[in-house]
């Protein structure tokens, strides 16, 4: 597996017995995720001295695991690529309608799902966008009998599309195309699932499924 240049929080990046994990990382089950969104960052460790060398291999080995972290864009950078601002200052990159996006669920409603923005056409947002995706944006048929519970959990990794700008404060959010839905979803117990069709992910240890918009690239 090799590394991915952006990684979103959540995004599996290698095993420890490949690499060490550096500022923006963090192990579960001897994986590392991102802890944070940003590029990705692969810089091998300072290689010990030749005595420290003759007293155990299996430490070395370890030792010269390339290290893995997330940089966090600077807020003085002058590159527009990541924030959307030049040298000479002006705005941050926004939302725009048509613009595809990656957010995180943060609360759910009967109504719509609150979403942070974090990706903007594949740019890394220097701070998040609040967002929401209404019950008629979920998906494109029969939008009376969507459940905003049974397609979103607080945590998601959603792709979508910006539909409306809202009040410069609140932009909307669409799934309703197949590309787009939820791409990343752990389970009650905290694992990452997979998605088994377009309307359900599955735990990997216990077996269970769990409603959610699945974005169809991901099944």
């Amino acid at each position: 597996m090799s590394l991915p240049s952006l990684a979103l929080p959540g995004q599996l990046l290698g095993s420890t017995d490949k690499y060490l994990p550096g500022p923006g990382t963090h192990i579960y089950e001897q994986q590392i995720y991102a802890s944070i969104a940003g590029p990705v960052l692969s810089s091998p460790t300072p290689r010990p001295s030749q005595q420290t060398l003759s007293t155990t291999s299996t430490t070395t080995k370890s030792k010269l695991a390339p290290l893995i972290s997330i940089s966090r864009p600077s807020n003085t950078t002058s590159d527009p690529g990541i924030l959307g601002t030049g040298s000479g200052g002006g705005a941050p990159i926004l939302p725009e309608v048509d613009s595809v996006v990656l957010a995180r669920i943060t609360r759910l409603s009967a109504r719509f799902a609150t979403c942070e923005i974090l990706v903007i056409d594949s740019t890394v947002c220097r701070s998040a966008f609040q967002g929401q995706i209404r019950r008629e944006d979920v998906r494109a048929t029969e939008k009376d009998q969507i459940r905003i519970d049974a397609s979103f959990r607080v945590g998601d990794l959603v792709r979508g599309v910006v539909v409306s700008l809202g009040d410069q404060s609140n932009y909307y959010v669409a799934t309703d195309r197949n590309e787009f839905g939820v791409v990343l979803a752990r389970s009650e117990d905290g694992r990452l699932m997979f998605p088994v069709s377009w309307r359900e992910f599955c735990d990997p240890v216990t077996g269970r499924r769990e409603a959610r918009k699945a974005a169809k690239p991901f099944f």
